[in-house]
């Protein structure tokens, strides 16, 4: 059953919150801006995927069902030039960091798009769009190029506010455009690049293109979503709105943008070389801790990355992980809950994501102190409580993506599945006053690097180290 109740978002249209109703009754629209496929992915790249991929997590949780399309753009000015660059074909370029990307989402447990549309597949859908957008006089052909006619649209500017006069398109003063503020809709062929047919002649799509011809060709002409960085807000954005609405269509109910990573107070980019790649920050944190830091903060919030936020970032989950570990070990097996009131009132409060994290190291304060009073019952509500929570918000410890990944972890797991049956074995020998037989289950552990300790709460094991033995 599908939870309406109290779901609200920040809508960058009319710059404030509001009630998130869906188009469908039960079904979500989502389209997320992807990856231009041009180099390795860094932290600041892929925190659009965790983000949105919390807001479809909570989404489904609540019982709707979820169309998310992410793209990826796979021709583009930085793509031809970075593989001229470096001799290889530019579509061989574009396919090894598309599967770059794809294994930084999978490592940081980002959900499978339901559909990942490359710009290439869609050159069809796109020489339709731009032949409505000719026959309805909002572009014009010029040289073999074909651009938008930025006057043609009254209400421009209404994403990102920016008065007509102060437009600045940021693609050099174009001799052939009408009017400098007008953005290029689909480029002629030059010499060596790759190019297809079109009525204007041949060329290849420009970028904001794209985004409308997939967004509508898989989410229809009205959609409830559309997301991606702050940093598309402007011109990518307002000129995406600019084409649908100018073609006739109604496009996105909701635009939601996250917030940058900054590295020094600075955007990380490739420019300003102060990148930190995904594959380099995972050779000291493992992934579920960097998913748990690149969510951590809201999502419309900068995230200045530091190596201290990181370390604490990590700390914290392994605070989170410890507790799960230890009801486990002493109760037994935990099974996902029920996540709390307030831990679902956060995330209704525009994925309020430091809210929700505050429920969870609420209730794993109250695990470890319920743990260490012997109260079983009230340690494992808590843990159950935080498996679920934990589970929304991506980074579950005791998942098995991140348990199964992680071999240290695995190994320690099943560690622990035949060392509580060597105790159950032990426990009968006891019960039985078998003594011999309890005392050399322990010696056999113990030669095996395994120390038995009985407690009030019953026998805990632990590993020795190699001057124990």
């Amino acid at each position: 059953m599908t939870d309406h109740a109290g779901l609200r978002l920040h809508d960058t249209m009319t710059g404030g919150v509001r009630d998130f109703v869906p188009l469908r009754e039960g079904h979500v629209s989502i389209y997320l801006c992807g990856a231009t496929v041009q180099g390795l992915p860094h932290i600041g790249h892929v925190r659009s995927g965790v983000a949105f991929d919390v807001l479809r997590r909570w989404l489904t949780a609540k019982g709707y069902d979820v169309a998310f399309i992410r793209n990826v753009t796979d021709i583009d000015d930085k793509i031809l030039n970075k593989a001229a660059d470096a001799g290889r074909p530019w579509w061989e370029w574009a396919a090894t960091y598309e599967r770059a990307f794809s294994a930084a989402y999978d490592a940081l447990g980002v959900l499978p798009p339901s559909a990942e549309p490359r710009a290439t597949g869609h050159i069809t859908q796109m020489v339709e769009l731009i032949e409505r957008l000719i026959e309805r006089g909002h572009a014009y052909a010029s040289g073999g190029d074909v651009y938008f006619d930025v006057l043609s649209q009254p209400d421009y500017g209404v994403l990102s506010n920016h008065r007509i006069d102060d437009v600045h398109q940021g693609e050099g003063t174009a001799t052939l455009k009408r009017d400098q503020r007008d953005f290029t809709l689909w480029k002629g062929a030059k010499p060596g690049e790759p190019s297809w047919p079109t009525p204007w002649g041949p060329g290849r799509p420009g970028w904001h293109t794209e985004c409308v011809a997939m967004c509508e060709a898989y989410l229809g002409s009205a959609f409830d979503i559309h997301a991606g960085g702050m940093d598309l807000v402007f011109p990518h954005h307002e000129n995406e709105i600019a084409q649908a609405t100018a073609a006739g269509d109604d496009f996105a109910r909701f635009w939601l943008h996250n917030g940058w990573v900054t590295l020094g107070g600075e955007k990380m980019s490739k420019s300003l070389g102060n990148v930190l790649s995904i594959p380099a920050v995972l050779q000291r944190v493992r992934p579920a801790e960097l998913r748990y830091y690149l969510g951590s903060a809201h999502y419309r919030s900068m995230l200045e990355f530091s190596e201290n936020a990181l370390e604490d970032a990590v700390n914290a989950y392994t605070g989170i992980e410890d507790l799960l570990h230890r009801v486990r070990s002493r109760v037994g097996a935990v099974v996902p809950g029920d996540w709390t009131p307030k831990f679902a009132a956060a995330l209704d409060d525009d994925l309020a994501v430091p809210a929700a994290l505050a429920e969870v190291h609420a209730a794993r304060a109250e695990g470890n102190r319920a743990l260490d009073a012997g109260d079983h019952a009230t340690a494992m509500t808590h843990a159950r409580s935080i498996r679920a929570m934990m589970g929304i918000l991506g980074c579950d410890p005791l998942d098995e993506r991140w348990e199964s990944r992680d071999e240290t972890s695995a190994a320690l797991a099943a560690v622990d599945e035949l060392v509580q049956w060597a105790l159950v074995q032990r426990a009968d020998a006891r019960a039985n006053r078998d003594w011999a037989q309890a005392d050399e289950i322990r010696d056999r552990l113990k030669a095996a690097g395994i120390e038995v300790t009985d407690t009030a709460d019953g026998p805990q094991w632990s590993l020795l180290d190699g001057t124990d033995k």
